[in-house]
């Protein structure tokens, strides 16, 4: 049996090949398939790196305004509630649990409603 080698036993090419696989995930949401780097020299390496490093700074820009977007709109939808009757925020939240069917996790109605992690943990709204 192959055991793992552990990162400060990794050649650098095997090191920047981990790092690749990680980089082209955050850029682009999946791992790379049918991409073969095993000629790849550092060089080209950090040229990929560097391409992938201005895709993913594109990306976090989309996601913030994407956060920020989603969270006016989950705000406004917290006040709709209010205004139909929850008798205060925490019957809005479990209301909007209800409806998401996230059954009161909040980091699973933030990913499914699009608000940033942590979002009621980091905010003390209400």
């Amino acid at each position: 049996m192959n055991e793992f080698k552990n990162w400060e036993e990794m050649s650098t090419l095997e090191q920047y090949a981990c790092q690749y696989w990680d980089m082209h995930k955050d850029a682009y949401g999946v791992r790379p398939r049918g991409i073969d780097t095993s000629s790849w020299t550092e060089a080209d390496f950090e040229m990929e790196f560097a391409s992938l490093g201005a895709v993913i700074q594109q990306e976090e820009v989309v996601r913030c305004a994407a956060e920020t977007e989603a969270v006016r709109g989950f705000e406004m939808r917290v006040q709709r509630i209010l205004a139909c009757g929850a008798k205060d925020r925490a019957m809005a939240l479990r209301w909007i649990h209800e409806a998401e069917g996230t059954n009161g996790d909040d980091e699973f109605l933030c990913w499914t409603v699009g608000l940033p992690y942590r979002y009621f943990v980091d905010n003390t709204k209400g």
